[in-house]
């Protein structure tokens, strides 16, 4: 995760969505787009990686589950937060989305201030757990540097 701007990765068919996400979010983040769960996993691979996925569930080809699912099973888009915004909204749908992997699940129709809210949150949390992790790794090369 660099610490320019971060990108965020939109994934929806509808475009309506997708230009309400793009909206609400542009001034503070690079913001892309995909609208099928092939076009998402390759776009989500390319370098430089999203920051944050904000994932539909239903999609044309693949639905969200197995965009996640296939993102946290790859070790280059493993750490990525996921958030689901989908229109299912029943208690099911958001366990399953979290047992793949996901940081939070917003129904549709969407508050704009909680998606920001959210956004912002789960960008902070993986920037301070990379910040920590390369913290971790510094001290045990470190430590292993020390000879006695």
């Amino acid at each position: 995760m660099s610490m320019e701007r971060p990108r965020i990765l939109v994934v929806d068919d509808e475009p309506f969505y997708t230009e309400v996400l793009h909206n609400l979010l542009r001034d503070e983040y690079e913001v892309e787009s995909a609208a099928t769960g092939e076009e998402a996993l390759a776009k989500a691979s390319a370098v430089p990686l999203p920051d944050l996925v904000l994932l539909d569930i239903i999609l044309p080809d693949i639905d969200g589950y197995e965009v996640c699912y296939r993102l946290k099973r790859n070790a280059a888009t493993s750490d990525i937060p996921v958030i689901f915004l989908t229109v299912k909204s029943d208690v099911d749908d958001e366990i399953r989305g979290f047992n793949l992997g996901a940081v939070d699940y917003i129904a549709k129709p969407i508050s704009p201030p909680i998606v920001k809210a959210r956004v912002r949150t789960h960008i902070k949390l993986a920037r301070m757990i990379q910040q920590l992790e390369d913290m971790v790794a510094q001290l045990r090369e470190q430590s292993s540097a020390v000879s006695f």
